[in-house]
């Protein structure tokens, strides 16, 4: 039953993305036909990348980061649900991604490698039809010049209405996102879409990833159970996700979290790993939902 659940999920899907971009060639195929020029990455990408500048501060998860012959950085992160605080919590993770570049006590910031934060997601954050938004620093007084400091950040529309000003591989791969399938892959003449979708298919058929995906639904599947079954009606079940989120904020351990509760670290490990994997700003609606729309989905 998993297995099939795996074969239906498309590059949409944190799950499918982060383990089809965990292969090189994957994310350099990715990259390169999103950004429409050839990237070269020098070594293999990190998925679920984890940022803090200190104990005291939450922590940033990157989907995917892999880095060029040049020494640039590349962070994606595909966000299927629109949150409504996706612009700063952008400006949030890029600041948090600089600050771990340097060494600490490093003073050289001509040191910071430049950056590239790429958000893809099926809808559009701006209104304008665009399939692609790309923000550099300018001047207001002088919009011919450039702030120069390397940082870039840039938000993949995949149902832009642009098409004259892209390549059929790039909307092709647009279609791909959101049908992750044989047909779409077949249909597209790029040798990199069917290289990727190769990789794609040796995840779905691959025991380990459905295994780790298997763990993940019944993580969520045994947490929306355990709080209706254990008496938990919806609204107490809501009032646990927001004492979770509260703790999380002032960063206590897992374990801390199910001490001060009482609860069984099995009860509270699914809602404090959703917070953390979908890095949802510890707002206790907002996880909810998402829980309720993986149980929803599965």
């Amino acid at each position: 039953m998993v297995n099939t659940k795996l074969e239906k999920l498309n590059l949409l899907d944190k799950f499918l993305f982060d383990e089809a971009m965990e292969d090189t060639e994957t994310y350099q195929a990715v990259i390169s036909i999103l950004l429409e020029k050839e990237i070269e990455l020098l070594e293999k990408p990190e998925t679920e990348k984890e940022f803090r500048v200190s104990p005291e501060l939450r922590e940033v998860r990157m989907d995917v980061v892999g880095m060029d012959e040049k020494e640039k950085i590349y962070y994606t992160e595909m966000q299927q649900r629109n949150t409504g605080n996706l612009l700063r919590r952008s400006r949030y993770y890029q600041a948090h991604m600089d600050v771990s570049l340097l060494e600490p006590g490093n003073k050289d910031f001509n040191l910071l490698n430049d950056s590239c934060f790429i958000m893809i997601a099926p809808y559009d954050l701006f209104g304008k039809g665009l399939y692609r938004y790309t923000f550099e620093g300018v001047c207001r007084e002088c919009p011919e010049l450039k702030l120069d400091d390397g940082a870039v950040r840039i938000f993949i529309n995949t149902k832009g209405k642009n098409r004259e000003d892209f390549s059929d591989e790039f909307l092709d791969f647009m279609e791909y996102i959101g049908k992750t399938t044989d047909e779409t892959a077949e249909r597209a003449a790029s040798d990199r879409i069917k290289k990727i979708h190769e990789r794609i298919r040796g995840v779905r058929s691959s025991e380990k990833a459905g295994v780790k995906y298997m763990q993940r639904w019944e993580e969520l599947a045994y947490a929306r159970e355990d709080g209706i079954a254990e008496g938990k009606a919806e609204g107490e079940y809501m009032r646990l996700v927001s004492l979770i989120c509260k703790k999380m904020k002032r960063n206590q351990s897992l374990e801390k979290i199910a001490e001060d509760l009482v609860e069984e670290v099995s009860v509270i490990e699914p809602i404090y790993n959703m917070v953390k994997n979908y890095s949802l700003d510890y707002d206790p609606e907002e996880v909810f939902k998402q829980m309720s729309f993986e149980f929803r989905r599965d």
